[in-house]
């Protein structure tokens, strides 16, 4: 819980927010970029919900659904400085009859709530000689949390923890775009840094304490006609011990994706609706002499609604979105919702 993330943004729709409606028309058939983004998008999904899954320690980890879904999750295609702020508000809760593993203890009737504000800055410049565009990011979150639940043991008693501070900090040390047209495609890889603040029995802890490496691919295809939006992203976190509890959390494999319909408003800039899926599996189990109810099998999907506003003001392109993502269908994990407000900058 807690963790925030959005490594950059986009303007695939800058030239857009410049035309009229006249501009938005129902064009013949599918463009072959399109039917590619769409195969790309059910392969991916259907990968992920095939096959067995585990959960890890505290039922959550560094990935987070809807942190990186849609067009403003994208690189900008182009030689540029950006700052995006991304808030998350998250309530989740698991069965009062299921232990959950957090900070050392189990935990039954976990019940849980944290806000996330994350400050996210990313530069982007060209290859020489190359078709390719290269960038940086670095995702740095303030996060608030209450948490309460009955930790079980010989002694079982009610908890309630509270606690903020500095989050475990992103470093994205390589972003690779390729842009042809509207379809863009994208390689990054994440580090996620264990500098938020960790104590063995608290329940509400800011920081995870181990190091997770995620390499990820996307693809974003937005067209120049009918404003229709296809986007997703692939990820894989590998994950560290936690050194404090010798709790080895299994790696996940994730997918989001957003379909929306983006139009013009005249001269008002250019708004988006749609809707945004997660599914979430784990590939190995939770291992290590911390990891008291072994493997942990678990799993998570969701979906739910997106809108998103463009414009340019003084020349910079303001990207904006919404959204709310409710889990339904949660095994052996919290089960809550994830709110999302993003707003940014390219310079």
């Amino acid at each position: 819980m807690g963790r925030s993330k959005s490594p950059a943004t986009t303007d695939p729709l800058r030239a857009r927010a410049s035309r009229r409606p006249r501009v938005v028309r129902r064009g013949r058939g599918t463009p072959a970029a399109a039917r590619l983004a769409s195969w790309a998008l059910a392969l991916a999904a259907s990968l992920l919900l095939a096959g067995r899954v585990d959960a890890e320690e505290g039922g959550s980890g560094h990935y987070v659904p809807g942190a990186t879904a849609s067009f403003i999750d994208m690189m900008p295609g182009k030689p540029s400085i950006v700052y995006l702020n991304a808030f998350l508000y998250y309530s989740g809760s698991a069965a009062a009859r299921r232990d959950i593993p957090i900070a050392g203890d189990l935990v039954a009737g976990l019940d849980g709530t944290s806000y996330a504000d994350s400050s996210i800055l990313l530069a982007e410049m060209k290859v020489n000689s190359l078709p390719i565009d290269y960038a940086i990011a670095l995702v740095i979150p303030y996060v608030w949390m209450d948490v309460s639940g009955e930790v079980t043991g010989p002694l079982t008693r009610k908890r309630r923890d509270h606690a903020d501070g500095l989050g475990d900090i992103t470093f994205s040390p390589l972003m690779i775009g390729w842009t042809h047209e509207a379809l863009k495609l994208e390689g990054y890889l994440n580090i996620y840094a264990p500098t938020g603040a960790y104590e063995v029995g608290r329940l509400a802890n800011p920081g995870k304490n181990f190091w997770t490496f995620e390499p990820g691919v996307a693809a974003n295809w937005i067209s120049p006609t009918i404003g229709l939006e296809l986007t997703g992203f692939l990820g894989y976190d590998v994950n560290n011990r936690n050194p404090a509890t010798n709790y080895q959390s299994g790696n996940q494999l994730h997918f989001d994706g957003t379909v929306a319909e983006h139009v013009p408003l005249f001269d008002l800039g250019i708004f988006g609706l749609g809707a945004n899926v997660f599914v979430y599996q784990q590939v190995t189990g939770d291992s290590g002499s911390g990891a008291t109810l072994g493997s942990f099998e678990g799993s998570s999907v969701g979906i739910g609604p997106t809108v998103s506003y463009i414009n340019t003001i003084g020349g910079v392109d303001i990207v904006s979105e919404a959204k709310w993502l409710p889990e339904l269908d949660v095994t052996n994990r919290l089960q809550g919702d994830f709110v999302w407000f993003k707003i940014g900058a390219v310079f």
